[in-house]
């Protein structure tokens, strides 16, 4: 890699998610942390219809120009029959060593700009392709940790072809009550619902089906605890301490509005005073979690444990978020690691990863043909 006085970093935000704004605030506070003496930054935003601005009209959003105004006056320069347009942008900055995606939920945590970025033959921050493809999707992630151990809720899998088959009073009746409805491909719990009767039920699954075609419809843990650990590393990570997250009584759950809209009711406990036995559990879990996905980088998992101590995985973020309220870098600087070593850990095992991938892909020298004739 081309040796720089400062290494250049890009910065990849926005998306066309439901967690676009959010990703916009961890942007600037990864952007804060950064030290400029060590990094030039380029910022790039991907507007919520799916194309990246370039540098300096990215920057014009940062310093808070409306989105709609700039995304308008920069589409309107573009060719948009040509299908590169959405990605044209990215290559104003040939000369970045590092991308550091911060774009939260799809297109950001499902693979898709880790598919673009290796075909740029770029160092990326956070976990490959496979790895994000798996871990966003709720049912794949929870068949994976299970077969390594790791104990998860029990839940079914609906799609809307296969959803005249259940009903609430056979889904109640093996899974519990109270259910959960979730989309399996989303984040920062939009489209979740805790139901309780077949009208509640009916209604979520109508509104998950809004944000995904395959839905999970999980048991309830009785009186659970939303415990949350933080993973760094590639071959080798390492986990923090462990938080809780306590929500107003009159909330079911962790909601979208809890998180960045109003969180001033909501609690956050870090470190978490809990049992030397559970804290252990709940750290071999998230490092076995972490293994059996492929991560890099980093994570976020998310657990509940029940009135008797007893935890299940619940979701793992591979892209968390880095606001103000975020656990993800709270329980890392409870552990002794600050914001801006965090940010320098996570570019330094991008370039790690990458020149370990490199060297698999362009060092290996393929064996010789093997004769066809055996008998020779």
């Amino acid at each position: 890699m081309e040796k720089h006085k400062k290494q250049h970093i890009g910065l990849i935000f926005g998306g066309n998610s439901s967690e676009h704004d959010v990703s916009k605030r961890s942007a600037h506070n990864i952007y804060d942390a950064m030290d400029k003496e060590r990094y030039d930054v380029s910022l790039f935003l991907m507007t919520k219809n799916g194309y990246f601005l370039d540098h300096e009209a990215s920057s014009r959003v940062f310093d808070g120009e409306p989105e709609d105004e700039v995304a308008k006056q920069e589409l309107a320069k573009l060719d948009l029959k040509n299908p590169l347009a959405r990605i044209i942008n990215l290559a104003e900055e040939s000369d970045i060593d590092v991308f550091f995606p911060i774009i939260h939920g799809n297109l950001g945590e499902d693979g898709t700009i880790q598919g673009l970025l290796r075909l740029l033959h770029k160092p990326y921050v956070g976990t490959a392709i496979l790895g994000s493809a798996m871990s966003f999707d709720k049912d794949i992630t929870k068949k994976i940790v299970k077969l390594a151990g790791v104990p998860t809720t029990r839940y079914e899998v609906i799609t809307p072809l296969t959803a005249e088959q259940y009903s609430y009073e056979s889904l109640s009746d093996e899974l519990g009550q109270t259910l959960f409805i979730k989309p399996a491909n989303q984040g920062s719990s939009v489209g979740i619902h805790k139901v309780e009767n077949a009208e509640e039920y009916s209604e979520g699954i109508r509104d998950a089906f809004r944000y995904d075609s395959k839905v999970l419809i999980e048991e309830a843990i009785e009186g659970p605890e939303e415990l949350e650990i933080s993973i760094l590393g590639n071959d080798h990570p390492i986990a923090s301490k462990i938080g809780a997250i306590r929500v107003p009584k009159d909330d079911a759950f962790y909601t979208y509005d809890n998180k960045f809209v109003d969180a001033s009711q909501v609690k956050f406990d870090v470190p978490v005073d809990i049992s030397e036995e559970l804290a252990q559990q709940i750290t071999e879990m998230g490092l076995t979690t972490y293994r059996a996905l492929g991560l890099k980088g980093m994570a976020r998992i998310d657990y509940l444990v029940s009135k008797d101590d007893k935890p299940y995985m619940s979701e793992v973020n591979t892209l968390p978020g880095f606001t103000n309220i975020s656990l993800y870098p709270q329980l890392f600087a409870a552990s002794g690691i600050s914001y801006s070593e965090l940010i320098d850990r996570l570019i330094q095992l991008a370039i790690d990863e990458f020149e370990r991938q490199s060297k698999i892909l362009y060092d290996f020298k393929p064996l010789p043909p093997r004769d066809q004739n055996i008998n020779k």
